[in-house]
């Protein structure tokens, strides 16, 4: 039987799934929010919706009832405060768990690992509590979805892949390499998110937790440079964070510091990285940008 599978946020991450699903004999649609991306969308042979959040629609009701797989990569509504909003997550405001689950073989959420908040450059798994994070949408989205029991939840660190990489910022020049002692961040590369994604919907189960980051949390100075060596550019000079012209959410980002476990991954779903560090992930993001 075709598996039709319906994504919520053809994005970076969300078309890349789509896409892959569709070379594997997929049914696939999705949404949009603008004309423009639809209409590209549309000539990958991808079926799109308009859903900007605000309401449901018949049409996506109808295509997520018939489908056998389900993703959500749309983050929680900007500005969202408690007692705003029954949830901040606008697919789960919009749709009922009854229509989301009603004959799916596999629903699943895009989280965020910043749901476990600073832990000082410790390393969390899925056991550790998803508490101490300072984006409230983000901690109660993750809630949201942790509460409908037929999901999966991914929780994913700093997503980059071609067209959006450290080789991309090293080329336009507006890099700026920042040095916070024993500052690490986890990373993945979209390929391995969807791999990841691609192992769990063939075996689904239901009410799991993993965590999708690569062997390697690495300061983002040493990914910059390295991006930089391949490139056979000199480094712009390290500043400090206190010198850096960082917004609200990019000091909100250095404020945290963890390393992110993939053991479950890897024993549960059978996952092998195709990218299992920076390294690799940069090298080809720049081969790819070659083709």
């Amino acid at each position: 039987m075709t598996k039709r599978l319906f994504v919520f946020g053809l994005g970076f991450t969300g078309l890349r799934f789509a896409q892959a699903a569709r070379l594997m004999g997929w049914h696939v649609a999705g949404t949009v929010t603008s004309a423009a991306k639809a209409e590209r969308i549309a000539k990958l042979g991808i079926e799109t919706y308009s859903f900007d959040g605000s309401q449901a629609s018949a049409d996506i009701a109808a295509k997520i009832e018939a489908a056998s797989h389900i993703l959500s990569t749309i983050p929680p509504r900007r500005g969202w405060r408690d007692g705003d909003v029954e949830t901040a997550d606008p697919v789960l405001a919009c749709y009922s768990l009854e229509q989301l689950t009603n004959g799916t073989h596999w629903l699943a959420y895009l989280s965020t690992t910043g749901v476990y908040g600073d832990h000082a450059g410790a390393w969390v798994d899925e056991a550790t509590p998803a508490a101490g994070g300072t984006n409230a949408a983000r901690q109660r989205a993750d809630a949201d979805w942790r509460g409908h029991h037929a999901s999966h939840i991914f929780r994913l660190p700093g997503i980059y892949g071609p067209g959006r990489s450290a080789i991309e910022r090293a080329r336009s020049g507006k890099m700026s390499r920042i040095d916070k002692p024993g500052q690490v961040f986890s990373r993945i590369h979209v390929d391995d998110i969807v791999q990841t994604l691609i192992a769990s919907a063939y075996a689904p189960s239901p009410g799991e937790i993993y965590n999708v980051a690569d062997d390697e949390p690495a300061s983002g100075w040493a990914v910059e440079d390295y991006a930089c060596q391949l490139l056979g550019i000199t480094p712009p000079p390290l500043v400090t964070l206190e010198d850096a012209d960082l917004s609200a959410r990019g000091k909100e980002f250095y404020s945290q510091c963890r390393r992110v476990k993939n053991n479950k991954i890897k024993q549960a779903l059978g996952v092998r990285l195709i990218y299992p560090d920076y390294r690799a992930g940069l090298r080809g993001c720049l081969a790819a940008s070659d083709l």
